[in-house]
């Protein structure tokens, strides 16, 4: 396996116990895994995503309780778009009024019915409804009924100065294919993927470049095996010119990041080992999972972060 589609995302928000009320909540996704963040301690960094937490249903979270809003623009992750049955496009948008969740009228989109709303530090998600993925597994604990749950990422937009250049990496190093152009964005898929198949690229020349913090996307990760990303890293720097990091252990994969020419930071990620290395599949995300390195700091560490509700 090479390249199947997006692993996964991460942004930054405010409050933890805000993030993980409306992702686990009112979304009705399952926290995955409890951990904190490898290059700073002192914040969580929270998994949200199926039963299992496959690659393509994962979004995380850096949660910082003081963090500055950031500013989306040029360079930037525009929206997280996630699957929905179609069936299920009335009980979203009940959920959302009855949950006072302010959101768009519906809206077509490369033939797609798309519900597109912010969280609360002010990100920009959505929910696609899709036909013929009703019998797909969708996770429960009563909040969102089995039938009605999120089936993973449906893909990411990304808002560009000039989309040519960064084309050029999502079909030539990722293995997407451009697939069709509406106004001004380009859908890019990778048709070996069921979830987080698509990147869309908003062409906005001209607008205000982003800025970092709460309420952004700090990154996206794409899906690789240990060869493929080996392949891609070289491929990057041979081909394009751009270098990527040194693979770096995440506990749950194992990744090389790179900045693509429009300015958004990418991630190859692995598939292997996965969120039940460490706590059993039926207890993900129950308790704070800390890398070797941090254990022996752990009571220090859970002393200074914030509780969870």
């Amino acid at each position: 396996m090479d390249h199947t589609g997006i692993h996964h995302v991460t942004a930054i928000a405010g409050p933890a116990s805000r993030n993980l009320d409306f992702y686990r909540h009112t979304l009705g996704m399952r926290l995955v895994k409890k951990t904190v963040n490898f290059d700073d301690p002192t914040t969580y960094h929270l998994y949200f995503g199926d039963e299992t937490g496959q690659p393509g249903s994962i979004l995380t979270f850096f949660p910082w309780e003081h963090a500055a809003a950031g500013r989306v623009g040029i360079g930037e992750t525009q929206e997280t778009a996630f699957r929905i049955p179609q069936a299920s496009l009335g009980f979203w948008t009940h959920r959302l009024l009855s949950a006072g969740i302010a959101h768009e009228t519906p809206f077509q989109r490369f033939g797609e019915t798309v519900l597109a709303m912010k969280d609360p530090d002010g990100m920009r998600i959505s929910l696609v409804a899709l036909a013929g993925i009703e019998n797909e597994p969708g996770w429960s604990d009563e909040e969102v009924p089995a039938e009605h749950a999120i089936r993973g990422l449906h893909g990411i937009s990304l808002l560009l100065e000039d989309t040519g250049p960064t084309a050029a990496i999502v079909t030539d190093v990722l293995g997407f294919r451009e697939m069709d152009r509406e106004g001004t964005l380009t859908r890019y898929v990778a048709e070996e993927a069921g979830v987080g198949r698509y990147v869309d690229l908003h062409h906005a020349g001209g607008f205000l470049r982003g800025r970092s913090g709460r309420g952004t996307v700090h990154h996206v990760a794409f899906r690789a095996d240990e060869e493929g990303q080996a392949r891609m890293a070289r491929r990057l720097t041979e081909e394009h010119g751009i270098p990527t990091t040194e693979q770096k252990d995440r506990a749950y994969f194992r990744s090389v990041y790179f900045r693509e020419p429009g300015g958004v930071l990418f991630e190859i990620a692995t598939d292997d080992p996965g969120f039940a290395i460490d706590e059993p599949a039926d207890a993900l995300g129950t308790a704070l999972k800390l890398p070797k390195g941090l254990e022996p700091h752990r009571a220090e560490i859970e002393k200074v972060l914030p509780p969870l509700g």
